[in-house]
């Protein structure tokens, strides 16, 4: 097997909501199904599908709060562009949840959650192994 990521799919509560968002924030969606919506990445996809739906589809149950697990990252070339990027994501509706700032590990973030409460951190990363420029 070859290591990659091809889809995050992320289970929202209001479907439109969340296409409206991503929408906004530039994303470019592929098709226009009604119950299921996919945005062309660099390098990956990004699906939308329905909460309840999407567990449903993994045999899960569909209840759940707080953190989930885990955070997506977009990382861009400096410390302005982080700036823009979560202004940008706050204007399309976003909850700004941690200020861009210096971090330990040498770079610059700062994290926004999206209408159903998903994690998305902005960062620069100062290593060159991890960034802009590993996207295909």
């Amino acid at each position: 097997m070859q290591p990659r990521m091809s889809m995050v799919t992320l289970g929202v509560n209001d479907l439109q909501r969340s296409i409206k968002f991503y929408s906004d924030l530039g994303f470019p969606r592929y098709g226009d199904e009604e119950s299921v919506a996919f945005f062309k990445l660099n390098g990956t996809w990004l699906g939308l599908y329905g909460r309840e739906a999407l567990a449903e589809d993994a045999q899960v149950s569909a209840e759940g709060s707080g953190f989930n697990g885990f955070t997506i990252a977009h990382n861009v070339a400096s410390e302005q562009e982080v700036i823009e990027v979560m202004n940008q994501a706050v204007v399309a509706g976003a909850e700004m949840v941690k200020e861009p700032q210096k971090v330990f590990w040498g770079g610059f973030s700062g994290y926004f959650s999206d209408p159903d409460g998903y994690l998305w951190e902005i960062a620069m990363n100062p290593f060159s192994w991890i960034g802009p420029a590993d996207q295909e």
